[in-house]
This record gives C-alpha cells, sequence and structure tokens, in this order.
C-alpha cells in the first residue's frame, strides 16, 4: 500500500471520502480487495486482503514498516 497519483491503469474507488487505486490488471487477478485497520494490543496496522489468492499469500499486514509477498 502506497500513496500513488492516479494513472490510467488503474481502477479508483471511493469509499468515505478516501479515494483506493488499484491497478487494473491486479484488481482482475484479486477480485474483491478490503483494506483495513487493527489494533487488539499485540498487533497494530492495515490489513490488504483480496478475495482470490495472489502469489507470496492472500493477506498483508504490517505495523513496523515490513512488506509482504513471495
Amino acid at each position: 500500500m502506497v500513496l500513488d497519483e492516479p494513472k490510467e491503469t488503474d481502477d479508483s474507488y471511493q469509499v468515505d471520502g478516501l479515494t483506493y487505486l488499484i491497478d487494473k490488471d491486479l484488481s482482475k487477478m484479486s477480485g474483491k480487495v478490503t483494506v483495513d485497520f487493527v489494533d487488539n494490543g499485540w498487533q497494530q496496522g492495515f490489513t490488504v486482503n483480496s478475495e482470490l489468492p495472489l502469489g507470496g499469500g492472500a493477506s498483508c499486514s504490517s505495523g513496523c514498516g515490513d512488506s509482504c509477498g513471495a
């Protein structure tokens, strides 16, 4: 997850006043994507989950600047 400017190759979604961008090709591969913020005392950060499995796992959770992927 990064801050970015919209490109022609992105799909754009607005939720609660925020604009989310996802690459059109990635959107086709991932299906529905959900972004949530977790704070349960021992874990804090954003989670990104996809409807369809992606390489490296279908979800990524990072609270300390960790990266995810294969």
